[in-house]
């Protein structure tokens, strides 16, 4: 290098070498997946259990959902249910709206989400941001309402793309394709998988590749009470269940379930901050506090350890509204029952 004026120059050659050390993306697509594995084992209540988080906040438009919004629309694209032009319509309480609408902006497609009127102001923002179509569902009858109700428009709209990420096997498929394995590359070691029972996509595709590896490692979902609300999960026995985990035979991958309050979920978020400095969505600590109650139960010999990988789904600035980070426990938890935050 020489320098030039006070500028630092750099020689054709070694320009050359620079060049060739970069890796150059095609587009932003090629940047979801791969997510990094932190090490957030300060958070154990067991020495002799590591606890490694997922960050899938770090894929390019801000969540796991980023997965299976490309997977999905790829697949429509090759079987020929989705064409230039073509409007997109799916409910969403906000992750896979958000992964969607970027993705159809970028290629083209005209998008219609539809979401309850009790999701963080974010959310609505950031759909508005990538040009989709809002419509509002009541937030009374929660995400299952939304669903519903795009079906409805979806059948008399019959020209329209309907991906429903509850049925639709590439949402599973992805994770199963990506997620499994990068959990397999980085971590060989892994127990334990922990995640939240929302569409159950993530659960089954990880679940699946990571029995087919090690058939030992268990696959624990994270769910709310019957009839309480932690945003983003569902309870399989408050009357639906998800296509895609009848289709992909969940009972049989499932080891067990954890019951997550919301309370946990925002204290563990807040924990994911204060200790690690990862500044997740409340998801996230609704999959940490599953993890914690894994970590504490697990029985450990004095000669191994267990690993347990959990997902941290996105970044908490969609949440930043809620006072969930600020405010008073007692009042977050109170607004925990009336926003959908994931």
């Amino acid at each position: 290098m020489c320098a030039w004026f006070g500028v630092t120059m750099i020689n054709p050659t070694e320009l050359v070498r620079y060049l060739e050390g970069m890796v150059i993306n095609e587009n932003v697509l090629d940047l979801i997946g791969n997510t990094p594995l932190v090490d957030v084992s300060n958070l154990s209540p067991n020495p002799r259990v590591r606890l490694l988080a997922k960050l899938e906040n770090q894929n390019p438009f801000g969540s796991v959902k980023d997965r299976i919004a490309k997977s999905m629309i790829e697949q429509a694209e090759k079987n020929g249910k989705l064409s230039p032009g073509q409007r997109i319509i799916e409910p969403s309480s906000g992750n896979t709206g958000i992964a969607l609408a970027a993705i159809a902006q970028i290629k083209g497609y005209p998008i219609t989400i539809l979401m309850p009127d009790n999701v963080s102001i974010e959310r609505r923002q950031m759909l508005a941001v990538f040009g989709a179509e809002i419509i509002v569902t009541p937030g009374t009858e929660g995400s299952n309402g939304a669903v519903k109700r795009a079906e409805a428009m979806a059948l008399q709209n019959p020209d329209w793309c309907f991906l429903h990420q509850y049925e639709n096997e590439s949402n599973p498929f992805a994770h199963y394709e990506t997620t499994g394995p990068e959990i397999w590359r980085d971590c060989p070691e892994v127990t334990h998988f922990v995640a939240g029972l929302g569409t159950t996509g993530t659960l089954m595709g990880v679940g699946k590749y990571l029995k087919e590896k090690n058939k030992s490692i268990k696959i624990i979902a994270v769910e709310p009470p019957i009839g309480e609300r932690v945003e983003g999960l569902r309870n399989l026995d408050d009357g639906y269940i998800p296509p895609v985990f009848e289709k992909w035979h969940g009972r049989n991958i499932l080891d067990r379930k954890r019951v997550v309050r919301p309370r946990e979920s925002l204290e563990c978020t807040r924990r994911l901050v204060r200790e690690c400095g990862i500044f997740a969505g409340i998801s996230s600590g609704a999959s940490l506090a599953g993890a914690l109650k894994v970590a504490s139960e697990v029985d450990v010999s004095q000669n191994n350890e267990a690993v347990i990988v959990f997902i941290v789904c996105d970044g908490g600035w969609k949440y930043l509204s809620t006072g969930a980070y600020t405010d008073d426990l007692d009042i977050a938890e109170a607004a925990a029952e009336k926003i959908i935050y994931f």
